[in-house]
């Protein structure tokens, strides 16, 4: 495993969101019936590609120890952030995977993706991250950068929404 930059790895899967810290939480409802379709899409990359973000990966799926970069913006403002999957799951009821940052990322933490079908049969897509700023422009971005990082989840749960439209 690369070296991580932050110590708490594997919080977004089984715990409470380290202290000192900021936390993004962001549930978004899905099509009814459409699991499988949104899983796949998490997994494979499928759902950032759509979004619109670049990923660098070294496996056609997010598995443990995959590495990833995730560039995001356009052209010369592209900001490319080194990633590894820290954990991944992929049963009936939730599928998806978080990774942590790799030195290089512009922040510090660990972000999860997943698809869940809970008890009663509903499909939501969930978001949860902790991070801190790490390189000097998310610094200076201050709360700019994370009203970003929470536009970017909801993109993420309606672009996941089309894509299970179009199934």
């Amino acid at each position: 495993m690369a070296e991580l930059t932050y110590q708490e790895v594997g919080s977004t899967r089984h715990g409470p969101l380290p202290d000192g810290y900021h936390h993004l939480r962001h549930r978004y409802p899905l099509p009814d019936g459409c699991f499988a379709t949104a899983a796949e899409a998490v997994l494979s990359w499928r759902l950032h590609r759509a979004a619109g973000v670049r990923m660098r990966t070294d496996a056609p799926r997010a598995t443990d120890g995959v590495l990833v970069t995730a560039g995001l913006g356009v052209g010369p403002a592209r900001v490319w952030g080194p990633c590894q999957v820290v954990w991944s799951a992929d049963s009936p009821t939730l599928a998806g995977f978080g990774y942590g940052t790799l030195a290089g990322h512009p922040e510090r933490g660990e972000e999860a993706f997943e698809v869940v079908r809970d008890e009663a049969g509903a499909v939501w897509f969930e978001v949860r991250a902790f991070s801190l700023p790490d390189r000097w422009f998310t610094r200076a971005g201050g709360p700019a950068v994370r009203a970003v990082q929470h536009s970017y989840a909801w993109w993420l749960g309606r672009t996941l929404r089309r894509l299970c439209a179009c199934r």
